[in-house]
Parts: C-alpha cells; sequence; structure tokens
C-alpha cells in the first residue's frame, strides 16, 4: 500500500473522481464520476502494483475475471456497442482499468475514448444512484 496512491488511501482526490460500487475478487469497482459515457467504470485493484506484468499469474486470471465481470455488467445494464478497455497509469501508477461503454453515433464512436471530455458531464447524486443499481442487479 503506498500512502501517495489514491486508491491505497481512498482520499478525497479519488472520491471527486469516483464513486466506489463494491468489492470483486481482487479489485474494487467504481463508478467514474465524468458520465460523458454511461456507465463508465474503473476496476482497481486492491493490492498496490504498478504494473500488471508484477502479478502473480493466479492475481492475473482473478483481476482479468473481475473487469470481464464488470465489462458484462455493463453490457447487460447499459445496451452498448462495444467495449472500450483502457490501462494507463502515468499519473496514478497503481494498476486500474477504465471499461467504457461506446455507443454508435455517440461522443468518440470509432475513436479511442476521451479520459477527460470537454463537457465534462456531471450527475446528480440520484443520477449516480440509479446506475450504481443498474449495475449491482448485474453483477
Amino acid at each position: 500500500m503506498s500512502q501517495t496512491c489514491n486508491y491505497c488511501s481512498k482520499n478525497e482526490a479519488l472520491n471527486n473522481l469516483m464513486i466506489e460500487i463494491g468489492q470483486l475478487r481482487v479489485s474494487t469497482l467504481f463508478l467514474f464520476r465524468e458520465q460523458t459515457y454511461k456507465g463508465r467504470c474503473i476496476v482497481a485493484l486492491n493490492e498496490h502494483h504498478s504494473e500488471f506484468f508484477h502479478l502473480s499469474q493466479e492475481m492475473q486470471d482473478a483481476y482479468m475475471r473481475d473487469i470481464a465481470q464488470v465489462a458484462s455488467a455493463i453490457e447487460r445494464a447499459f445496451k452498448p456497442d462495444k467495449i472500450n478497455y483502457g490501462a494507463f497509469g502515468d499519473t496514478m501508477p497503481h494498476v486500474h482499468f477504465h471499461v467504457v461503454p461506446k455507443y454508435k453515433d455517440g461522443y468518440t464512436w470509432g475513436k479511442m475514448f476521451e479520459m477527460n471530455p470537454p463537457d465534462n458531464k456531471q450527475l446528480t447524486e440520484e443520477e449516480y444512484g440509479e446506475i450504481i443499481h443498474l449495475l449491482k442487479q448485474q453483477l
């Protein structure tokens, strides 16, 4: 665990970016507050590692199962045309994947999703709650 890591410390900066939904096998599921891509989530490994390949094979397998479970829940809940995945971490070096539903004729269809879309679509607490409820029903 790194005290300077937002995911490990679960600090205010993390809470400003995402809402914790719950625990999976070896990771935590978060709803990204910026919802240009309806249903966009983050699956963050519970243990602090900066690189996926540093994980044991068992941990890699369990983590990818978590990501697949989340993607499947997003597909059932929101019916996207495609799901994009992103693992970056330059500025937040903790293993985490963005799981981003994309919709035909929607924002950036046919291109890589934008990390921080210019419109910065924030929702009401009630709207976040509805999305979280739909995801939990499908998990």
